[in-house]
């Protein structure tokens, strides 16, 4: 627990020293830093409803951070959490489509069980050329990324497009106001339970079943989990699922919530950015939270930096 503290604190020291540098350089650029940190502050955290905003974008990105601590833990550097992210979207997407005209209670969870089984059908396949062949899941998953990438910009411009769209820039038809749980705006007291939820049950996971200590075990030294009589491979296996899984939920809650449809640009730096929170927060789930507000209000204050602060949209 003091190690993982200790790397929690030298890596906000780091983001510190991170952000004076940026001040520097804007400075010498001709921009105000303080008021640019004090924009970021306002636009974070401090001004009227911008802790909805943090949360908005925050809470996806733990979701999908913690998914991404859970096979870190284990020893497995899953960086496919982008790829899984849009292929639970896409699922889901599907599912909506197919179902347009049911019941939002039918339709609703049927795209959110999508959701998660194409996060965690995208996350099987380099998990078990890693598991049974050898293959660096590094580079699996992040080739995973780039083929999401292209399903995704397929599906945009040719199953689900919506007319209105063309080309790199088209996107799916919009989804039916029943199916959304939020509107533009992006929180919803539904998208807080789902993350609450998603927390509770992955602390318990980590910190209070075999599979959780075994799994923190075989991330450090995998060789003693054998010497135990745990399978080291059912471990990388569903550590790898767990993670693709909540990457496709994020993806879910993104599609039926905030955007309301997939487009080609889909939210491109959602999970290299989850990537990042969970190293930041030394594979906690508590300090995944914490983390991801952080983040969240980061992403919510660069939307109003160009305008408080005078900074240009290319250097945010």
């Amino acid at each position: 627990m003091t190690d993982r503290i200790v790397s929690v604190l030298r890596a906000i020291v780091f983001i510190g020293i991170g952000l004076a540098l940026c001040g520097v350089i804007f400075e010498i650029a001709g921009y105000s830093a303080p008021l640019m940190f004090r924009s970021i502050a306002d636009g974070a955290f401090l001004r009227n409803g911008a802790l909805a905003h943090a949360l908005r974008w925050g809470l996806p990105l733990f979701i999908t951070a913690v998914g991404v601590a859970i096979s870190f833990r284990a020893g497995y550097f899953n960086i496919g959490a982008q790829g899984q992210f849009y292929i639970g979207a896409i699922a889901a997407a599907f599912v909506a489509e197919w179902l347009n005209g049911w019941p939002a209670l039918i339709v609703i969870p049927a795209c959110f069980v999508a959701g998660m089984t194409g996060g965690a059908l995208w996350a099987l396949w380099p998990g078990l050329l890693r598991l049974k062949s050898g293959a660096d899941e590094v580079i699996t998953t992040l080739m995973g990324n780039f083929l999401a990438s292209l399903v995704l910009v397929y599906v945009t411009s040719g199953p689900l497009k919506d007319p209105s769209g063309s080309g790199q820039q088209a996107s799916s038809r919009p989804l039916d106001a029943a199916y959304r749980i939020s509107t533009s705006y992006g929180l919803s007291p539904t998208i807080i339970v789902i993350a609450v939820l998603v927390g509770v049950l992955m602390w318990l996971l980590v910190n209070r079943t075999a599979f959780g200590v075994l799994a923190g075990l075989a991330g450090r030294n995998p060789t003693m989990v054998e010497w135990q009589g745990a399978r080291i491979w059912r471990i990388g296996l569903a550590s790898f699922l767990i993670s693709g899984a909540l990457a496709g939920l994020a993806g879910t809650i993104e599609l039926m919530g905030p955007n309301g449809r997939l487009a080609g640009g889909f939210l491109p730096g959602h999970g290299f950015t989850a990537i990042l929170i969970a190293l930041v927060a030394g594979l906690s789930v508590t300090g995944t939270a914490f983390v991801a507000l952080f983040f969240g209000g980061l992403a919510s204050a660069a939307l109003f930096l160009p305008v408080m602060a005078g900074l240009p949209a290319a250097a945010i």
